[in-house]
């Protein structure tokens, strides 16, 4: 049976110089781990207008079931605000409030989250306190819980993002935010020292840091296994970290060893690093010829 992995947070239209490009990095996440074979849903909200509309067109022609999106009445679709002057370093706008800053639970999205085999996170789903109100109770199941932090400035807050530590089992940065996170806690930028942080202090199995063009490493029970990346020529970065985790995930949930789950995981990023947006389509074949 195909792996069941749930993601919260949000789903947007990425609004680009060239037009408006289906976004966000759970939708993305959710999208590739579907492509990759995995029984992949999403908890996210719409509003109840044409953007929202088009967004559940887009996924139902991935065959994706949508049961999880709540349709919000008083709140529009998200849309976001892209600057791709610079292609490996994207900037963004995101508009507040929309629909998927008021997610509610329901029993429904209870007993998904409390039957998968991994619940993914983030910190810009929550930056309203009834969506965080609702993941909160979602964090209390017994599976993988792992918290892609995905800062998107200034729609972070530590004392909420401590609070998520404290239910993550994965924990997924990159190097901006590891120099974040470096700051906050008043330790030294570097991957060792962070990760050794966070680690002695949340109850987290491993530390995953991307890295960009230079790949990613995993941080687990104090050793580092690095891997250097794959070079593409990069059409844009648009949900290339959020491809790396979908490979992780997959990899992580099949108990391959480390060097495999960041070799599969570093080739599905650069794959997508490689094509136009952040949700290609592609088959199994397309990734593992990445070389």
């Amino acid at each position: 049976m195909p792996h069941k992995v749930v993601i919260f947070g949000e789903m947007l239209w990425d609004c680009l110089p060239s037009g408006a490009v289906p976004g966000g990095a759970p939708m993305n996440v959710t999208l590739n781990l579907h492509q990759l074979g995995l029984n992949s849903r999403l908890i996210s909200a719409i509003g109840n207008d044409s953007d929202g509309k088009n967004l559940i067109d887009f996924l139902q022609t991935f065959n994706l079931p949508v049961e999880l999106i709540q349709i919000n009445q008083e709140h529009e679709t998200s849309k976001v605000l892209v600057n791709d002057n610079d292609p490996e370093n994207i900037k963004y706008t995101i508009v507040s409030p929309v629909a998927w800053d008021f997610i509610q639970w329901n029993a429904e999205m209870d007993e998904t989250v409390a039957a998968s085999d991994a619940f993914v996170f983030g910190t810009l789903g929550v930056r309203n306190t009834e969506s965080l109100s609702t993941l909160l109770k979602l964090l209390h199941h017994k599976t993988v819980r792992i918290f892609d932090v995905n800062f998107r400035p200034p729609f972070y807050d530590f004392e909420i993002i401590e609070t998520l530590l404290g239910f993550t089992d994965i924990l997924k940065i990159n190097e901006d935010e590891l120099e974040i996170f470096a700051d906050y806690f008043d330790i030294e930028p570097s991957v060792k020292d962070v990760c050794s942080h966070l680690d002695q202090h949340f109850p987290m199995d491993l530390i995953c840091v991307t890295q960009g063009s230079k790949g990613a490493l995993i941080y687990k029970d104090g050793k580092i296994t690095a891997h250097e990346g794959y070079k593409v020529q990069v059409d844009d970065s648009i949900g290339a970290g959020d491809a790396f985790l979908s490979g992780f995930i997959k990899t992580y949930l099949e108990n391959l060893p480390l060097e495999q789950i960041l070799d599969f995981a570093c080739k599905l990023g650069a794959f997508v690093a490689s094509k136009k947006g952040g949700t290609p389509r592609y088959e199994l074949k397309d990734v593992t010829s990445v070389s």
